[in-house]
């Protein structure tokens, strides 16, 4: 029941089954015009690369060090597979060994953390990232991708890995559903809607003049 459960409501927006290797783009800090405090960094997982393409659009905005989070062992290709081992992931507690590594995580001020919604929960990989790291004192920024079923536990339990964070209000956007055919659909329009909407919140956190 848990797992058809989590089929029903594991929605493609992002994962670890990607190919490519861990992108990073080192940008300066602070784009021309903006006052951010601190370098930033941009980490995200993506599936079916909604969640990049926010990622990609934060990016523009707020510069940085941009990084797609990528697992030691992808995820299977097949959904249905996947639905059923993060589903496993989550009964026992397994956090994926993650490819991506960071260097220096203390030089960072400022993390946005980007993901899908999983089952109603934070996907394991993500989990994984933030138990990896000491966020102690930064400024912790989630952002969400999902299948129309919302944010779940997702940004609550950002809060609970980041204890001794500044955590600050997160954005989130209806992006695609693997399990009904729907993959990247952040482009065209609904890519210039997300940039307004991101602009507007960036601007709400204090990130943007």
């Amino acid at each position: 029941m848990h797992i058809l459960l989590s089929l029903l409501l594991l929605i493609g927006a992002c994962s670890s089954s990607q190919t490519e290797s861990v992108q990073v783009t080192d940008q300066p800090t602070v784009k021309p015009g903006n006052t951010l405090p601190g370098k930033v960094l941009i980490v995200y997982l993506s599936r079916t690369n909604n969640t990049r393409a926010l990622a990609d659009i934060i990016h523009k905005h707020v510069g940085g060090t941009l990084v797609a989070l990528e697992l030691s062992t992808p995820y299977p290709a097949n959904y249905r597979a996947t639905v059923e081992q993060v589903a496993k992931e989550n009964e026992t507690g397994f956090l994926p060994p993650l490819k991506t590594k960071i260097d220096s995580i203390q030089a960072y001020d400022i993390v946005f953390v980007g993901f899908p919604t999983w089952g109603m929960q934070l996907p394991p990989p993500m989990k994984s990232f933030l138990r990896q790291y000491d966020f102690s004192g930064k400024t912790i920024i989630p952002f969400n991708s999902n299948g129309g079923y919302g944010i779940g536990s997702t940004f609550q339990t950002v809060k609970e890995l980041c204890p001794n964070s500044n955590i600050l209000e997160g954005f989130t956007m209806r992006g695609g559903s693997e399990r009904d055919g729907q993959l990247l659909v952040i482009q065209g329009d609904k890519a210039k809607e997300a940039e307004t909407n991101i602009v507007k919140w960036l601007r709400t956190i204090n990130l943007l003049k």
